[in-house]
């Protein structure tokens, strides 16, 4: 089995993984499962699960596809590369109570015919209303994984998510962060093995924090002003996905399925003009924290 191949049954067996944890944690609804081909060449396996105890919508997609390289990628690869193999798992769960984050993970690793490969990927939570020790948990959680890797890769990878996922337009981060990513190659301090394991141990740590964060919430009482609070903070993360995401504008300029690229958004959010939130509230210490270099774990 050649590499390529060994990352995509890797892939496919976190995607089974994680389904199933979801599945038990929500108690009531389950995945569907939908097989579809690439334009240019391969396909992918898109599991969406919707109107749940606990998930009001959510995706954890595998693809493997091929192709054509796209023009806005040609100055990050080989001059003579003309093909790609790229293949990864895209997970965005949006929760039906406030009280519950939305999280997002994506793994992926991307080769081409020259010879060019690297892994990326990354994992943010974006909490409605920010809980200190929530946050301090889901980074501790991060950095033990990242430390069985590399001790540089949390601090490295955390001011990374810190740049990329942010509202630049708003001037605030889309939530409390994680880690983040990219272009990561084989070296002579890690091997193309151990990125994959890297990428493999993210997908456990997936299960590892968002189970009890749910668990730890999930009967937590909500009023409707904690709703429309959250489709506004859903607002926010579709003006990110749509305006910065690379996964989005990967799969669009290389024919991606649009069902499944565009399964990150919510089923419901919001846009309210100027809408201002009360001093003192739980809102307002959320917008406080929405901010680059905040340090989590102390």
């Amino acid at each position: 089995m050649d590499f390529k191949e060994k990352v995509k049954e890797a892939f496919q067996i976190a995607q089974q993984k994680i389904c199933k944890a979801l599945e038990e944690v929500d108690g009531k609804s389950h995945f569907s499962v939908e097989e579809w081909s690439h334009i240019e060449g391969g396909g992918g396996i898109t599991r969406v699960i919707q109107r749940g105890n606990v998930l009001e919508k959510g995706g954890v997609n595998f693809s493997a596809v091929e192709g054509k390289i796209p023009g806005f990628m040609k100055s990050q690869v080989n001059a003579d590369a003309d093909l790609f193999f790229a293949t990864g798992i895209s997970i965005v769960i949006h929760p039906e109570s406030p009280m519950i984050p939305i999280i997002h993970m994506n793994v992926r690793y991307f080769q081409t015919d020259a010879g060019d490969s690297w892994f990326g990927g990354g994992i943010d939570l974006t909490p409605i209303y920010i809980v200190d020790e929530q946050a301090k948990f889901f980074h501790s959680e991060l950095k033990r994984t990242c430390d069985q890797f590399d001790i540089e890769y949390y601090p490295r990878f955390k001011n990374w998510a810190d740049d990329y996922f942010f509202n630049e337009h708003r001037n605030e981060t889309r939530g409390i962060g994680g880690i983040f990513y990219d272009y990561i190659k084989p070296d002579e301090s890690i091997s193309q093995e151990q990125l994959l394991q890297f990428a493999i141990a993210l997908t456990d740590t997936f299960v590892d924090v968002y189970v009890p964060i749910v668990q730890e919430n999930r009967n937590k009482p909500f009023t409707p002003s904690h709703k429309e609070w959250q489709l506004i903070r859903r607002g926010r993360y579709v003006e990110f996905n749509l305006v910065y995401d690379r996964g989005t504008k990967f799969g669009l300029e290389t024919k991606g399925r649009i069902e499944s690229i565009l399964m990150s958004l919510p089923e419901f959010a919001s846009w309210k003009y100027q809408h201002l939130v009360e001093v003192g509230s739980d809102e307002e210490y959320t917008l406080s924290k929405l901010k680059k270099g905040i340090d989590w774990l102390n």
